[in-house]
């Protein structure tokens, strides 16, 4: 049962880009679960950790980028069959560096409704939350 089991907390970054409101995507790298499907960057957080800095961390070992500020947004729970997992969304409006695929991953930049899949299933009430806030119709995912 789903309360049995201890949540991974992740920090999970919405990097929205300036110009034109593009959300950035990155595939799961293989050997994960659910290798190759879309998600937003982010990772788990550590102990000692506040879930901005995790989100620095990981940001930085994934895509070799550094953060601005990050915006804590929402906090959403789901239950996968590999963990149970309790999801920090941050919008990351800032950062510096170059994007590099430091674990393998593809990145793209999407408008809502995404033209990527599959989608990690953890992401789509945020990606409706995303759209409603947007003026989009929402459960479009």
């Amino acid at each position: 049962m789903a309360d049995q089991r201890k949540h991974t907390e992740v920090a999970v970054g919405i990097l929205i880009r300036a110009e034109d409101e593009a959300l950035l995507l990155s595939t799961r790298p293989e050997g994960k679960p659910y290798a190759g499907y879309w998600e937003f960057p982010g990772g788990k957080i550590e102990s000692g950790e506040s879930i901005e800095q995790a989100l620095r961390r990981e940001l930085h070992e994934e895509l070799g980028i550094t953060i601005d500020a990050a915006e804590v947004w929402k906090t959403t729970e789901h239950d996968y069959p590999h963990a149970l997992v309790r999801l920090h969304w941050c919008k990351v409006r800032a950062w510096r560096g170059e994007f590099e695929m430091r674990e393998g991953q593809a990145i793209c930049w999407q408008q809502l409704p995404l033209s990527v899949t599959p989608v990690l299933p953890g992401a789509l009430p945020v990606l409706d939350w995303l759209a409603q806030e947007r003026g989009l119709p929402g459960s479009a995912y």
